[in-house]
């Protein structure tokens, strides 16, 4: 065999052993991980992939590197560029961000372990009205069924009406997606080791310490949408922050968002009773996939923020 010969063989397997055995080091881990990669908050995706089965040092940088083009900078912790898409840094105000199951990354992706069932989103976005958006709703049915960091977190829904159609409804659709969930009070004690799911009419939900940030917009929520101050209207917002549509009787609002030392909030609300019944039942995961927050309309769900404002 050549010398060429020999280098395409080693090449070719390679290949595939990155195919089908992980993409690093370590032993094998049953299961495998989802890769998505979007742009402007979740309304176009550009890419997808699956990995199984995952490695012990498989990470959220392997798994995009081993299928995208991808540019980093500072050491190869930042991306700065996805298939020739580049962030513009300091000079703009659009860059790649990236979500591990709904929740933001806090590490840099070379260090986010990789754990089965994640779902990992890489999303480019302008960040002029929300530099951190901590949750989004996309991953759906995660983090209720993985969690986060490897490790199932429980989760909790709390209603304002227990025997209404909207609580049962979230419920039954947790349920189906195989998640365990326990009921409480509206706004019972919580911290790192619960994850919450609020079903209520705004003034109520907004009694919530966690979902009262939507009252201060995007850049305290990273939620592009706003219950006017009675809660019978809800604004929708456009990548900038502004009013875009107003939407009246029979609409909701499903959007996640997370204290500093607490586990994600889900909202499930609405601005009246047909209103959250109408966000239960946008907990599916076509409906709510990539979106980093839906409102709930008579006329259809709504992927917020609202279209309009668009990378170039």
């Amino acid at each position: 065999m050549t010398t060429l010969a020999r280098r395409a063989a080693a090449l070719l397997a390679a290949a595939l052993l990155l195919a089908g055995c992980g993409i690093g080091p370590g032993e094998e881990r049953a299961g495998g991980a989802e890769l998505r990669v979007t742009r402007d908050f979740g309304q176009e995706r550009l890419a997808s992939a699956e990995l199984e089965p995952l490695r012990e040092a498989d990470t959220a940088m392997r798994f995009l590197q081993s299928e995208r083009d991808v540019e980093t900078r500072y050491g190869g912790g930042f991306v700065q560029s996805i298939d020739g898409l580049a962030g513009e840094g300091s000079a703009g105000r659009r860059d790649w961000f990236y979500f591990v199951n709904g929740i933001e990354g806090k590490v840099g992706a070379a260090d986010y372990e990789l754990s089965p069932g994640d779902v990992v989103q890489w999303d480019y976005r302008d960040w002029e009205a929300a530099m951190s958006v901590p949750a989004i709703v996309g991953a759906y049915p995660e983090p209720f069924v993985s969690g986060t960091g490897g490790k199932r977190i429980p989760t909790r829904v709390e209603c304002e009406d227990e025997s209404g159609a909207a609580c049962a409804e979230v419920k039954r659709r947790l349920s189906e997606a195989g998640v365990n969930a326990t009921g409480a009070p509206l706004g019972a004690p919580a911290g790192e080791d619960i994850l919450r799911v609020v079903v209520a009419k705004w003034p109520v939900a907004r009694g919530v310490k966690a979902l009262a940030t939507l009252e201060q917009g995007p850049a305290e929520s990273g939620v592009f949408a706003r219950f006017d101050a009675d809660g019978r209207a809800l604004s929708l917002l456009d990548a900038g922050g502004e009013e875009a549509e107003t939407a009246g009787p029979g609409s909701g609002l499903v959007a996640a968002t997370a204290l500093e030392g607490q586990q994600v909030v889900w909202a499930v609300t609405g601005v009246d009773d047909a209103g959250v019944e109408a966000a239960a039942r946008a907990l599916d995961p076509e409906t709510l996939a990539d979106s980093f927050a839906v409102a709930a309309t008579p006329e259809g769900p709504v992927p917020l923020p609202v279209a309009g404002r668009e990378a170039p």
